[in-house]
This record gives structure tokens, C-alpha cells and sequence, in this order.
């Protein structure tokens, strides 16, 4: 039997292998260097799904995803949301005492301040959380340490000195999983998400008009993000969320107010919505 495989940004040990390894255990998960080859990876046949961060509570959306998406041929089946952690990693036989310097992804050093600066360590950055600690691991020096996910200490083999040290208890990272088919969630299956990308015409009033659809019809949208696209300040192209199937009348109502004012509205996936935005 062939075994399914998951891909995801990073090295072994980040947040994102985490992420697989939580909601798809039966699936081998795939470590890529950039988010454009997770992206490759599963168009060309080569993995089934794709899991990329999109949105952080503290960072905003996580650079570059948006301009795959319009692009890609995959389409969104489903979202995981993930309390970020980060643990203080060393060699072991190392201490708190030992430590000079701290490695970590320039965000991960961002959201752990207090720590670094309790210490007075020196901040070196990393590609990422995960790389960080396989390069303390690998230098086998007792004056560095890595800020990393709890899996990275396993997976080198180094001593957690500091548990949860990142400054907010609500840093949280929210995931989106694509795949090669178009998977649509029942409309009677329980709470959904309809995430979609369009282009405003060039027209006074035009985002108004375009959005009106969704007030009149009672539809909450949860996300509306704007990007340039082709150099040009004129074009400008929207990544939007909403609640809702588009078999739903009011839905589908605000979708069809919606193309009268814009160009190549393109729906990226409609998934069933996690229980963590339940509260």
C-alpha cells in the first residue's frame, strides 16, 4: 500500500511538522526549504496535500502565501489552528548560566523578548525554529541555545532549560491543507468557510458595490486582504473568507451581487470551519 504524503515549510521539528503530525498521522510528512516548493511538490504529484501557514495573531498573515494561492491549481480542504510554543533548547550538560547566545527564526526572537532580554543573550537568526535548534545540536556549543517548538528538542536530542517562554499566552498560528482536487464541504455538515480571490473593476464605488452583497444577505465575512498585482495601482486584487457554504441562498446571493463589479472571482476552497474558532 502507497503511503500518502503531507508537505510542509520548514525542517523536521517546526511548527508545521507538528501540525501533521497532530491531524495526520498516518500520512509521512514531508519537510520542503521554501513555501514555493511545498507548493511544487504537491502540482507536480510528488506529495497529496500541502499544509501552509497563513495568518499568525501576533504577525499578521505570513509573507508571500497570498500570492500562491491566486495562482495555484490546489484548492483548500480544510484549516488547523496551533498555539505556538517555544522552548529554551541547549546541548545537554548546558544551563541557563552557559548561555551567550539564542538562535531562532527572526519572529520566533520577536515574540520572545522578555527572556532574551532578562539575560541580556545575543540574538543570532535562523532560517527557521527548527533549523535553529538542529544547528545548536550540530555545534555542539554549551553557550548557544535555540528558541524552537517543543518537538525540535526531541527530534536533536537537546535539553529543554525553559518551557513556554514566548511573551503571549495567545500566540496562535492558523494552517490551511490544500490538495490537487477540489473537495467541497457538505453544506449540512456543520459550520463552513468559503475562502475566494477577485478582482475589483476599475470603477468608482466598485469594492462598495462588490461587497454590499454580503451586508444585505446577512453574511459574515472574516477576512478582506488587498494586494497589487501586475505593477499596476489600479489593479487590485482581494483574498476574502467568509462564513457560510455557497449553496446557502444568502451566500450564494452575495456571490452573484459580487461578480458584477469585479473580475475572476476565483474560489480557493470551501472547508468545514475548525472548532477553534468556536472559542
Amino acid at each position: 500500500m502507497t503511503v500518502r504524503r503531507i508537505a510542509y515549510q520548514g525542517e523536521p521539528g517546526a511548527n508545521s511538522h507538528i501540525v501533521c503530525q497532530r491531524h495526520y498521522p498516518d500520512l509521512e510528512s514531508v519537510p520542503c526549504a521554501s513555501f514555493e516548493e511545498v507548493f511544487a511538490v504537491v502540482e507536480r504529484g510528488d506529495a497529496d496535500l500541502a499544509l501552509i501557514p497563513i495568518d499568525n495573531t501576533l504577525a499578521g498573515r505570513v509573507a508571500d502565501i497570498h500570492h500562491f494561492l491566486p495562482t495555484t491549481s490546489l484548492h483548500i480542504v480544510a484549516e488547523h489552528f496551533l498555539r505556538i510554543q517555544f522552548h529554551l533548547m541547549a546541548v545537554p550538560g548546558a544551563t541557563v548560566g552557559t548561555i551567550r547566545t539564542v538562535h531562532s527564526h527572526v519572529h520566533a526572537l520577536g515574540q520572545c523578548r522578555r527572556i532574551i532580554a532578562e539575560h541580556g543573550w545575543t540574538k543570532i537568526i535562523s532560517g527557521d525554529t527548527a533549523g535553529a535548534a538542529r544547528e545548536v545540536a550540530e555545534s555542539g556549543d554549551p553557550t548557544q541555545a535555540a528558541l524552537a517548538p517543543p518537538l525540535a528538542a526531541d527530534i536533536y536530542g537537546l535539553e529543554v532549560l525553559a518551557t513556554d517562554v514566548e511573551d503571549e499566552d495567545h500566540n496562535t498560528t492558523r494552517f490551511v491543507v490544500l490538495s490537487p482536487s477540489y473537495d467541497e464541504a457538505p453544506a449540512d455538515g456543520g459550520p463552513v468557510v468559503t475562502t475566494f480571490v477577485f478582482n475589483v473593476r476599475n470603477l468608482p464605488a466598485a469594492l462598495y458595490k462588490a461587497l454590499g452583497g454580503f451586508a444585505t444577505n446577512g453574511v459574515n465575512m472574516t477576512k478582506l486582504e488587498s494586494y497589487m498585482v501586475g505593477g499596476e495601482f489600479t489593479a487590485t486584487q482581494f483574498l476574502a473568507e467568509v462564513d457560510g457554504h455557497p449553496a446557502e441562498p444568502g451566500l450564494a446571493r452575495a456571490l452573484e451581487e459580487l461578480s458584477f463589479f469585479t473580475t475572476d472571482v476565483k474560489v480557493l476552497g470551501v472547508y468545514p470551519a475548525d472548532p477553534f474558532r468556536a472559542g
